[in-house]
């Protein structure tokens, strides 16, 4: 405990070397260290991020070099408790550097990756840290530590040594290369996508163009080529997946056409933000690490430490879905082609036709058209009477809006969690709307993680990329965007749920395969009636969606799966193709190993385009799911057995909630994922619901 004490204290030390007014020197004052996003300065982070590493680094030599022998509490626990100053910076700096980015941010973030890079390999290669790890390790058994402790002290080994503690001193020095190197590769990838989708909207001429598109929408796209020094012409911007939301309502084919280019050609035409020669450099350097740490490929070392663990497992689980989604596709492309041509279109369907066809093709089926139902879908609405009251209903919290407290964009919205016993559980940060200095997709993060040793609690946010709307007018989702509000609530649920010791495995801290399980599970109740008809009112009228119509939205959900599916895998398999690769089998033409790995896995299926190209599939070259895409649908079929057991147990009831939060929700990572899933389930998963669920059941 003295070293703990002595570990402490020189934090408190080292914090007073920042300037007075820096808002990282202390935790926020605000409520659950909220962030004071309205003290934050972008010359704020980078003395923050230099204390930060000093600190940290001097807390761990500290432990390391410590003459007492090695204990859980003077080594373990130490290490927890470790870098408060870097956690705190790093948080806010992270996330905003997705959320409402700057060039100055952008630099930072460009010249901190080695750093960071570096800072890791110190602690992680440290040698005599290491080996206070394992003396405690080898002897785990006999610490009498409790179950959580215990875990943490085995992924603490784990994480070493697939970090390279074992490596001779001349493989560590290699490996530190490799990290800065990827570090700085992923950073430029990232950047270079954002600034591609800014650069690269589609810009047209007249109105006439856009027909289709409702005068709201086109208002916007007034406005966009205004704000892009284009007044008087009409902007469509392009956002994150290959396929793009107008393609569904355009009736110009040359317009949809142009759209589609541009969204697929990101990242691989040439120009400042081409990514092709950042994905090589990356796909040879991860393979190159992973030969280091003793891995054939980079998958096999990321899913060594996934609930698939191999790529064995991975292939047969993309193979078996692969065949069933092309088939269904191509069933689908015919219907479509069968509207074509009663349309008098004269052509073969192309990628760009889809999506506005295949609306046409569920409007003659089911009688209805996407755009029927946002009205019912607005914003508000759906935030409070359908994803709150949904959280009320299966887990009794309650929510209440605050604007007190600061934001940093002026969309931002604020609640406080309560929980059933009235006590607040939480904060929750709402970022809905897209704009220019926000990355692509939607996401949760957490800029405080819930800890008992840290006595911290929950401070978590969900970004979307919604249009923003015209001012006065409301905010309509579309079907998709519906689900991706439940989707990214059901991640906000996971870290608000966290009831754990460590920060090592608060909330969200799981595996990538996943981590997807509960965000899932949370989708299913945008449909459940009692859920469903309390939000699902008209914005103008208040009328309630028209049971009508809500049967053959019920009815529709299976359409169009095929292709759902195919363009999903596509990209799951493209992530797969490329890191399954040694380092002398990097291929020189980008574009032409995706084209060979699609044909290759028999998915090649040209009016269904991967929904992420390899140029800018952020999620695998700069994000944290390299290896990984493919857990969306591994999780899957952990939900789609987990809405079969709350079906089986009667829906939204706070008894089922509690079950699956105090099971599953509440532990983070304090246990095997799949363990939790048995322990909540009493069994495994199974893949039938799965199958029907996408129509893909013999």
């Amino acid at each position: 405990m003295l070293v703990l004490a002595a570990s402490l204290a020189l934090s408190g030390a080292a914090s007073a070397a920042l300037p007075a007014g820096n808002p990282f020197a202390a935790p926020s004052p605000l409520p659950f260290e909220y962030p004071a996003f309205d003290k934050i300065h972008d010359a704020d982070y980078g003395p923050a991020f230099d204390e930060g590493i000093r600190q940290q680094a001097a807390e761990v030599a500290r432990i390391a070099d410590s003459r007492a022998a090695p204990t859980f509490d003077n080594t373990i626990v130490a290490l927890e408790r470790s870098g408060r100053l870097l956690n705190r910076v790093s948080a806010v700096f992270f996330n905003l550097s997705g959320a409402n980015t700057s060039e100055a941010i952008q630099k930072l973030d460009r010249e901190l990756a080695p750093k960071l890079s570096a800072h890791s390999d110190a602690m992680r290669l440290n040698a005599k840290l290491y080996q206070r790890i394992k003396t405690l390790y080898d002897k785990r058994d006999k610490l009498r530590l409790d179950s959580e402790s215990k875990y943490l002290l085995e992924r603490y080994h784990k994480d070493y040594v697939r970090a390279g503690a074992q490596l001779s001193a001349a493989d560590k020095d290699k490996l530190k290369a490799y990290n800065a190197q990827i570090a700085a590769l992923q950073t430029a990838f990232a950047q270079n996508v954002l600034k591609e989708a800014n650069a690269s909207a589609l810009i047209v001429d007249t109105r006439e163009e856009l027909d289709g598109m409702s005068d709201a929408a086109v208002a916007v796209a007034a406005a966009e080529a205004k704000a892009r020094g284009q007044e008087g012409k009409y902007a469509i911007a392009i956002v994150n997946t290959t396929m793009q939301q107008p393609l569904s309502v355009l009736k110009n084919r040359a317009t949809r056409e142009r759209l589609l280019a541009a969204s697929m050609a990101r990242g691989s035409h040439g120009g400042d933000f081409d990514n092709r020669d950042n994905v090589l450099q990356l796909a040879k350097l991860r393979a190159e690490r992973a030969a280091l740490l003793g891995y054939p490929n980079h998958a096999a070392y990321m899913l060594e430490d996934q609930t698939a663990h191999d790529t064995g497992a991975v292939n047969g689980l993309l193979a078996d879905f692969a065949r069933p989604a092309v088939r269904n596709a191509r069933l689908e492309a015919a219907d479509i082609q069968k509207a074509i041509d009663a349309d008098k279109g004269g052509f073969q369907l192309a990628a760009q036709d889809w999506p506005y066809y295949s609306d046409q093709v569920r409007k003659a089926r089911y009688a209805f058209d996407q755009n029927q139902l946002k009205p019912y879908f607005e914003l508000n609405s759906v935030l409070e009477h359908g994803v709150f009251f949904a959280a009320n209903k299966v887990y009794g919290l309650t929510f209440k809006e605050r604007k007190d407290l600061p934001v940093y964009d002026p969309d931002v919205r604020v609640w406080d969690v309560f929980d059933a016993d009235g006590k607040q559980l939480a904060i929750f940060i709402g970022d809905f709307y897209a704009r220019s200095t926000k990355r692509g997709g939607a996401w949760m993060n957490a800029y405080v993680n819930q800890s008992k040793l840290l006595g911290t609690h929950p401070v978590v946010a969900n970004h979307l990329n919604i249009p923003k709307p015209a001012a006065g007018a409301p905010t309509l989702l579309t079907y998709d965007e519906l689900r991706t509000t439940f989707h990214e609530f059901g991640h906000a649920l996971h870290g608000m749920f966290s009831n754990v010791t460590y920060p090592r495995f608060a909330g969200t801290k799981v595996p990538r395969d996943f981590v997807e399980f509960p965000s899932q599970v949370n989708e299913m109740w945008l449909a459940w009636p009692e859920v469903l008809n309390n939000y699902a009112k008209h914005y103008q009228t208040g009328a309630p969606m028209p049971k009508e119509l809500l049967d053959k939205v019920i009815a529709s959900q299976r359409f169009g799966e095929g292709y759902r599916t195919t363009e999903y895998l596509a990209a799951a398999i493209l992530d797969q193709k490329w890191h399954q690769l040694g380092a002398a089998q990097i291929p020189t033409d980008v574009l032409a190993f995706e084209a060979q790995a699609l044909k290759d896995a028999g998915i090649d299926f040209a009016p269904v385009p991967p929904r992420y190209r390899t140029t800018y599939f952020s999620h695998v070259f700069s994000g944290g799911y390299s290896s990984g895409y493919y857990g969306y649908l591994w999780a899957e079929k952990l939900d789609a057995d987990t809405v079969e057991w709350f079906k089986e147990h009667g829906g939204p009831t706070r008894q089922n909630g509690d079950w699956f939060r105090s099971k599953l929700l509440s532990r983070g990572g304090t246990v095997d994922a799949m363990q939790l899933f048995r322990d909540f389930r009493g069994r495994d998963a199974r893949v039938e619901p799965l199958l029907e669920r996408r129509g893909l059941a013999e």
